[in-house]
């Protein structure tokens, strides 16, 4: 593996470890400054901020994060992860939700993150 697949890997490691956490700060740092979210459910991209925001939203209503890597590779400029998130709802209700992410990467930061998942599993999350 190279170094520079190496700072990639090392990269998603983190951004998954500090989203586990809530460690909202954390994933920021992950982020360039002018880096985009999308999601396939709208076909909108976010800022930054806007992220940053569901994902506060989301470690208030799902406890015991996990993301379940089942695969993480290298492709030119990123890395493709295929992951399962797990938690609790508030309710104690367990929740599961499988996903793709299509990960760019520049001077070591997430310049474009974009994300495959079902928007009726992540519809739990809601209630």
């Amino acid at each position: 593996m190279s170094d520079t697949e190496s700072g990639v890997i090392a990269l998603a490691e983190c951004f998954v470890s500090a989203i586990e956490r809530g460690d909202i700060e954390a994933v920021k740092g992950c982020y360039a400054e002018d880096a985009r979210i999308w999601h396939n459910f709208d076909n909108v991209d976010q800022t930054v901020a806007e992220n940053l925001k569901v994902l506060g939203w989301m470690s208030r209503v799902l406890s015991d994060r996990k993301y379940n890597i089942l695969r993480r590779v290298t492709i030119p400029g990123g890395y493709l992860q295929q992951h399962v998130l797990s938690g609790k709802l508030k309710s104690g209700a367990p929740f599961s939700m499988p996903a793709c992410l299509v990960v760019l990467v520049k001077d070591g930061r997430i310049s474009r993150l974009e994300e495959y998942l079902d928007p009726a599993q992540a519809a739990a999350l809601q209630s």
